[in-house]
């Protein structure tokens, strides 16, 4: 057997950005399989919708501009899938393919590319299709497979605070296409701590957050303030905004603390929207706030430079 030798560091298994994205596509498609079926076709064709216009506009973008065609490592697939899975599943078609495209061209693209961005890309396209067409936005289905009807209507949990503690675990509500099956997220959660493609830091943080922030509050419920931390955290997208949205390697800090600061302020954030806002979610609007937190957060708290020794101090 060869063996070959050579100095430190010994890097077994490279961390590449396609590897990331191939990790962070795996944990999504519990999320994205279980939306397909409870859901049906008109989900499985927004997310198809909004994965393919994603790669497109990256691929042509670079092409146009001449740089080098990056759709291989798959970031602009994770952009389009994570959007798709943020729109109802009765959203029209181009709504996909709005958003898609000002995620990739406009915030990631015009602002450089992959690790140039300071806000997350499909983030920032949810709030602009929510500002731009708020009825496409807001009008959700009932499960077709769990329900067993063609298409009803009805309000999120957190509009109406009516849905059951396990149909919200399990997915039996009306939300977007990732964000009612709450089992499949945390499925997903595993599978990034286990390939260490996130860490606790900013999910687990978050949650607590809203969790606590909704106790102190009584958010729709002063009599169980208990009860009414746990609706918090099961309803609307607090789950897969802290699983898949909030940990953006580019948008959040580098730091452990400073990465459970930012967490702490997205959940101050949501619960302050929910509790004394007219709007009922949060979650897109406490990311894209602490998205911009950020560099302000590692200005704080820089990291140590490593091979830098402080000056002795003269006598």
């Amino acid at each position: 057997m060869n063996l070959r030798i050579s100095t430190a560091p010994h890097i077994h298994h490279p961390v590449t950005t396609q590897r990331l994205m191939i990790y962070v596509l795996l944990a999504l498609l519990p999320t994205a399989a279980v939306g397909v079926y409870a859901f049906g076709l008109p989900a499985l064709m927004l997310l198809g919708v909004s994965c393919v216009t994603a790669v497109l506009c990256e691929f042509i973008w670079q092409k146009i501009a001449g740089k080098p065609v990056r759709v291989g490592d798959f970031s602009a697939l994770v952009t389009g899938l994570i959007l798709g899975l943020n729109l109802p599943a009765n959203a029209p078609w181009w709504l996909a393919v709005i958003g898609s495209a000002f995620a990739i061209l406009i915030v990631k693209q015009l602002f450089g590319g992959l690790g140039d961005n300071f806000l997350n890309p499909a983030m920032a396209a949810r709030a602009v299709l929510l500002a731009s067409w708020p009825v496409h936005m807001t009008s959700y289905v009932l499960p077709t497979f769990f329900s067993g009807a063609d298409a009803v209507t009805g309000a999120t949990p957190l509009a109406t605070h009516s849905a059951d503690m396990m149909s919200m675990f399990m997915g039996n509500i009306p939300g977007c296409i990732g964000e009612v099956s709450k089992i499949a997220i945390l499925v997903g959660l595993l599978i990034l701590l286990v390939t260490k493609t996130v860490t606790w830091h900013i999910p687990v943080t978050m949650v607590a957050s809203v969790f606590v922030f909704s106790f102190l509050f009584g958010l729709g419920n002063e009599e169980e303030p208990l009860m009414a931390a746990l609706y918090a955290i099961l309803s609307g997208g607090v789950l897969f905004g802290a699983v898949f949205m909030a940990t953006d390697y580019v948008t959040t800090p580098m730091t452990p603390v400073g990465q459970m600061i930012y967490a702490a302020g997205i959940g101050l954030i949501i619960t302050v929207i929910r509790s004394f806002g007219a709007y009922p979610e949060g979650v897109t609007y406490g990311i894209l706030l602490m998205n911009i937190a950020t560099p302000l957060i590692d200005r704080f708290l820089p990291r140590k430079i490593y091979g830098y020794q402080k000056e002795a101090k003269k006598a």
